[in-house]
């Protein structure tokens, strides 16, 4: 069995949802690539019996490896130095040069703010640089520093190795905490994983579910995989983790999956949506003209750097008169069919391809909610148009589910897929 790690993140604004927790995430996919399975991932508040509880019982789990983010600032609420100290049976001791390495980067604070209390800020430095004994420290990135705290000698338990809350300061932090001696001993059992994604799009969950059962029926050994799967955005997403000497089995896998949902797969390599649309735009330039998506389309558009040089720009026309005004809708167009329809979808997209000189032109209208539908056009209802490549012009509808933010992420997503299928046949 591969080495075993539990993640801890500290913070009553992470626990409360003010903030979102990106280092969870993030330190999973670090600890997959050095071959060490995370079994836990568990969320506290700043109170010192609630992180001691979190890190008992990752030791009851047997956890080789803890990291734990957040608490290592100088206030009075930072309290993951002191708390691992005593977890692991540590004095807690002053290092006065990593005093002296706070204090020179908190001088340039001074300086600027002439006003403020030092002897606070001096004691917040003490505080800082006060760490467990026998801790081997990570340099700070800002004013905290890291600190991989091994057990006792012939203790049993796990290394913890405590981490800083801001990303920026943790993440190359990080790579200087796998360096350490007591990290690499700690994960020494640490195997190879490999992990592989499918993207499907335009088919229930359910349907993975009975290829699951199918795979099993036809003698594949699903129990040598991990697999996991996830809708999301619309997409199912299927990942797999493995060990090398089950490739065979997931290259059975995969391709039981192709066979039974070839239209569904879009990608077998990982590779996104946004990816594939930048890679196949080739030069094309691309316009959109939205309505009940406000600009998501053209944002998610240029969040790629490959296609965000070949985004000309974007209408956002909430109003008829906008459509009207900004991308050439026919008002006689509005008032035959409404401003949900296919025709003033076919519109914005053409529209949007003239007026803003596109080789593509991309039009949504709908409606989002949580007021203004009908019985005929029902909230969630939502009309696409992608005009081009050429003459091509590929329309259609959907009803998506959920509240306002979803129907619009949903529908981008839509607009996506249309628009990978129609590059593909250009």
């Amino acid at each position: 069995m591969s080495a075993r790690a539990g993640i801890v993140v500290t913070g009553t604004e992470v626990l409360t949802g003010r903030v979102s927790d990106r280092n969870g995430p993030w330190l999973s996919d670090r600890l997959r690539e050095l071959g060490v399975d995370l079994a836990h991932i568990s969320i506290v508040g700043d109170r010192p019996q609630d992180m001691r509880a979190a890190l008992a019982f990752m030791a009851e789990q047997r956890m080789d490896l803890v990291l734990t983010s957040g608490g290592l600032g100088p206030t009075a609420d930072d309290l993951t130095a002191e708390v691992v100290g005593d977890f692991q049976g540590r004095e807690m001791v002053l290092d006065e040069q990593l005093e002296q390495q706070i204090a020179e980067v908190v001088r340039p604070l001074m300086t600027r703010w002439p006003g403020l209390d030092v002897a606070a800020i001096e004691l917040g430095t003490r505080k800082q640089a006060t760490i467990p004994a026998g801790a081997t420290i990570l340099e700070p990135i800002g004013t905290a520093p890291g600190l991989v705290v091994p057990p006792q000698q012939n203790a049993a338990g796990p290394t913890i190795v405590a981490l800083p809350g801001p990303p920026r300061e943790l993440q190359p932090m990080w790579e200087r905490a796998v360096q350490t001696e007591a990290l690499r001993a700690a994960v020494c059992g640490a195997t190879t994983y490999r992990q592989r994604m499918l993207r499907l799009f335009g088919m229930p969950e359910s349907e993975i579910a009975e290829t699951l059962r199918a795979a099993g029926r036809e003698g594949v050994e699903l129990d040598r995989l991990e697999i996991t799967t996830c809708l999301k955005r619309g997409e199912i997403e299927v990942v797999t983790r493995y060990e090398p000497d089950s490739e065979s089995v997931y290259d059975a896998f995969a391709q039981i999956v192709a066979e039974r949902h070839s239209d569904a797969l879009f990608s077998d390599d990982g590779s996104t949506i946004d990816d594939q649309i930048a890679t196949l735009l080739d030069r094309r330039t691309i316009a959109t003209a939205e309505s009940c998506t406000g600009g998501l389309l053209a944002a998610r558009l240029t969040d790629r750097a490959g296609s965000s040089r070949y985004v000309k720009g974007a209408i956002v026309a909430y109003s008829n008169e906008v459509k009207v005004a900004q991308a050439g809708v026919a008002p006689e167009l509005i008032e035959r069919h409404g401003a949900v329809s296919a025709e003033v979808a076919q519109a914005l997209a053409e529209g949007a391809r003239e007026r803003l000189g596109a080789d593509l032109g991309v039009g949504v209208t709908g409606i989002a909610g949580p007021d203004g539908g009908s019985e005929d056009k029902p909230v969630g209802l939502v009309w696409l148009t992608v005009a081009g490549p050429g003459d091509a012009t590929m329309t259609r509808s959907v009803h998506l589910p959920g509240g306002r933010a979803d129907v619009r992420d949903r529908a981008t997503t839509v607009a996506m897929h249309m628009l990978r299928r129609a590059l593909l046949g250009a």
